[in-house]
């Protein structure tokens, strides 16, 4: 049976039978959700924390200024907001990331968006926990020690001399002092709360049958319907996310090089090329798309499916072709712009001295 035949047969009852019939009316364009739907795609209002890191907003607030602060780099010029910036959805905006003094890496920028939803951290799933994640991003090879020689060790001295960091650490983290290990939760605890979940799907799915649009609406049926998108196959409920790995067919998976994802840590030939599954609310704000940042646009990405992909050798069992019409690819990417929230006023911090 499908893993996902329980509450994708509740869809089909939410729906009005248009998920198995393929025929939509502006009625059923209109319907509200069930229960069951609702329960599952409906996110918890805050990402569970570990229970020595319980979050809270003094240490939301010291992570939020510790990943913008330089001096939390080697070189005392770069810092967590130099790859993931809040205007572009917790990206970059740009194909693959760039290093310091200009190192061009082979990778995408992951959106920060809801990270803390998930269960295992990086492309290649090389991080277990967002505190270890935030630990090894401390290290002297990290992105954001490129191009110093400062040991890790010697940057953490340098923020324990901040007088402004000894008070914050002090209520944030008490009798624990400014470390590696404190930094990271601190980190982890802002990461936790970069919550999107009061987009027009989100609305939708709590009954405000007017949040989406008929259009997007049927663009939910498409992402759900095995025989068109069957997108959730992979992009799960609740944070559209199985929190696994696959190739997906990109053509940089033919290049000589091409990086192994999830292979690298687990050698296996299925394993090979595949990376991992993003979420995606607030993806109309993370362009471009891919783990290698080939696509430009949704419907770019929504293409790459509709042909089947590019390189066939080694597919994740998942992939499949999407059988979709024009106005049908249409509609799926109005339903992946419905993913968005709309964006606040961010406050950057005032940082310690």
């Amino acid at each position: 049976m499908h893993p996902l035949s329980h509450w994708t047969k509740a869809c089909a009852i939410a729906l009005g039978g248009a998920l198995i019939t393929g025929h939509w009316t502006a009625a059923q364009a209109q319907a509200s959700p069930d229960k069951e739907l609702t329960a599952a795609w409906t996110l918890p209002p805050q990402p569970a924390s570990p229970p020595d890191n319980a979050w809270t907003p003094q240490r939301f607030e010291l992570g939020k200024k510790l990943f913008f602060d330089p001096r939390l780099s080697g070189t005392g010029q770069v810092t967590c907001a130099s790859c993931h910036l809040p205007e572009r959805g917790w990206s970059d905006g740009i194909p693959t990331s760039v290093r310091f003094l200009g190192e061009q890496l082979r990778l995408n920028t992951p959106s920060l968006t809801n990270i803390g939803y998930a269960t295992i951290f990086m492309w290649d799933g090389r991080q277990p926990t967002l505190e270890q994640q935030a630990f090894g991003g401390q290290s002297q090879n990290a992105d954001v020690n490129a191009g110093s020689k400062l040991k890790p060790e010697e940057v953490v001295a340098r923020l324990a001399g901040i007088a402004g960091y000894q008070a914050e650490f002090g209520k944030a983290y008490p009798g624990e002092g400014v470390t590696r290990t404190t930094i990271a939760k601190a980190l982890a605890s802002f990461h936790r709360g970069l919550v999107s979940r009061d987009s027009p799907f989100d609305r939708w799915i709590a009954g405000d049958t007017q949040a989406m649009t008929p259009r997007q609406v049927n663009g939910f049926r498409l992402f759900l319907d095995r025989k068109k998108g069957d997108c959730a196959a992979c992009h799960q409920p609740p944070n559209f996310t199985d929190n696994g790995f696959h190739n997906i067919g990109l053509k940089s998976y033919g290049d000589t090089d091409a990086p192994a994802g999830r292979g690298k840590q687990r050698p296996l030939k299925a394993m090979h090329g595949a990376f991992k599954t993003p979420g995606l609310r607030d993806v109309a704000l993370t362009a471009p798309y891919f783990h290698d940042g080939s696509a430009r646009t949704l419907r770019d990405v929504v293409e790459h499916y509709a042909r089947g992909g590019d390189v066939r050798t080694n597919l994740s069992p998942s992939f499949r072709k999407a059988e979709l019409s024009e106005d049908e690819k249409d509609d799926l990417v109005a339903f992946l712009e419905a993913l968005t929230t709309p964006p606040g006023l961010f406050v950057y911090p005032v940082l310690p001295k």
